[in-house]
């Protein structure tokens, strides 16, 4: 029996590239699954059937799934997608949230409207749906959560700023709501995936056809971290990444530094003792401190 067999998973942005590969991935394994995407252009605008194709394919192969056309970054709309996993198949278990959008440019040549764009849809609409999606549950002791974060935002990538803070922003999130789910065993975690989508497909000096992506660089084979970090034994405040078949973790690291008593912390007494404090030949991994 699969980990996922009756399961109801709802994946964001699930119309095309990682989102599609998730959510097949899940109905392969028996889950039940709500398949939501605007159908949009990768600006977030526009609307389409991308999330019906999916449905219809999930269903060819004998699985059970809904469309849901709404957007995450909508606070009606991001409810209504957990509304409609509750109401259509009486429940929730696991939400991946993968919808995204770019609007790439350096930091100095973006609009404020390009910078709220994307932040809207990548961190405040992960939070929407997680949002309405966590007391259900809570309520049932049990639930598995994916961020899908990124290496733009936990190393830098140029002309990325909006997707990076995005990104990043995904870290902390997941750190607050692994601690928090802890005792009612919602276990919290982010993929940083590489895949040939339409999505990096768009990325200055990208040679692919993002509907012919190379199959080393397919979006099918990010999928297994997100089911992994969905599983009954699966980890919590774990970064996992996943691309060309590679599968990796990363971990914020911190060292001991140096301590000054109140009336020695001065910049004379920081400054002569910079490199101890900055050494990070000793630094520890930190993990999000469980509680409850």
């Amino acid at each position: 029996m699969s980990d996922f067999e009756g399961k109801v998973v709802i994946v964001t942005g699930a119309g095309n590239g990682l989102g599609r590969a998730h959510a097949l991935a899940f109905a392969e394994h028996g889950a039940k699954v709500v398949v939501n995407d605007l159908g949009g252009t990768l600006d977030g605008s526009g609307d389409g059937d991308a999330a019906d194709l999916v449905v219809e394919e999930i269903k060819s192969n004998g699985g059970e799934a809904i469309a849901n056309k709404a957007s995450v970054s909508d606070r009606d709309g991001a409810k209504s997608i957990v509304d409609d996993a509750v109401n259509h198949f009486g429940t929730l278990d696991i939400l991946v949230n993968n919808a995204g959008n770019l609007r790439d440019k350096s930091f100095k040549n973006m609009t404020l409207d390009d910078y709220d764009a994307v932040l809207d849809v990548h961190l405040r609409g992960t939070g929407y749906v997680t949002h309405f999606a966590w007391p259900v549950m809570y309520q049932k002791n049990w639930g598995r959560i994916v961020l899908t974060s990124s290496t733009s935002g936990i190393f830098g990538n140029f002309g990325q700023a909006n997707y990076g803070a995005s990104k990043m922003g995904m870290l902390g999130l997941m750190n607050v709501l692994a601690i928090e789910g802890a005792s009612h065993n919602i276990r919290v975690n982010c993929l940083a995936p590489g895949a040939a989508t339409r999505m990096t497909a768009s990325v200055p000096g990208a040679t692919f056809d993002p509907k012919d992506p190379p199959a080393e660089r397919g979006p099918s084979l990010v999928s297994p971290a997100v089911l992994y970090m969905c599983t009954e034994d699966a980890p919590s405040g774990w970064v996992m990444h996943a691309a060309s078949g590679r599968f990796s973790r990363s971990q914020i690291f911190a060292n001991e530094g140096v301590k000054f008593d109140a009336d020695e912390a001065t910049f004379k007494k920081l400054m002569d003792n910079i490199e101890q404090a900055t050494d990070m030949s000793a630094a520890v991994g930190r993990e999000p401190t469980r509680r409850g």
